[in-house]
C-alpha cells in the first residue's frame, strides 16, 4: 500500500529468569534496559540496542490467566529445548560478537558459517532457551 508508514516497535520473547535475561541482553549483547516492570512475582523487561527505536519485551511466558497448567508445562518444555521463540539480530562484526558470546559462557548452537542461502551467521540460546541467530550485515 503506497504511503503507509509502519515500523516495528517491539517484539516479545519469554524469559524464565529476569535477572539472567537482563545479564544476557544488557551485559553480553550491550542492549540498554528501557523498562523493568514487576507485578506480583512476575517481571516484564524491555531492552533494545542503543540508538534504535525497536525494543524486545522479555516477558513471563505464561502470564496469561487463560493458559492452563498443561499449557504452561508445554511452554516450559519448549523453552528448555529452544523451540518456543527465536530472534534474529545483525552485526557488522559477526566473529567478534561470537567471541564475546563464547567468552561470556553463551550456549553455542552454531558457530559462524556461510549459509547456502547467501548469509553468514551463527546461533546461540539465551538463558531462557530462546534461539538467537546473528547475521553478518
Amino acid at each position: 500500500m503506497v504511503g503507509m508508514d509502519i515500523s516495528i516497535h517491539s517484539c516479545f520473547l519469554p524469559h524464565d529468569d529476569a535477572d539472567a535475561a537482563i545479564g544476557f541482553y544488557r551485559d553480553v549483547l550491550g542492549f540498554e534496559v528501557r523498562n523493568d516492570v514487576g507485578y506480583h512475582d512476575l517481571r516484564w523487561i524491555t531492552v533494545g540496542p542503543k540508538g534504535q527505536p525497536v525494543s524486545i519485551v522479555l516477558h513471563p511466558p505464561a502470564a496469561d490467566p487463560g493458559i492452563t497448567e498443561d499449557e504452561r508445562r508445554v511452554i516450559a518444555e519448549m523453552m528448555a529445548k529452544g523451540s518456543y521463540a527465536a530472534l534474529t539480530l545483525a552485526t557488522e562484526d559477526l566473529d567478534g560478537v561470537f567471541e564475546r558470546l563464547v567468552a561470556a559462557g553463551g550456549e553455542v548452537v552454531q558457530e559462524p558459517a556461510d549459509q547456502p542461502y547467501g548469509i553468514r551467521d551463527c546461533a546461540f540460546r539465551d538463558p531462557s532457551g530462546n534461539l538467537i541467530r546473528i547475521n553478518q550485515r
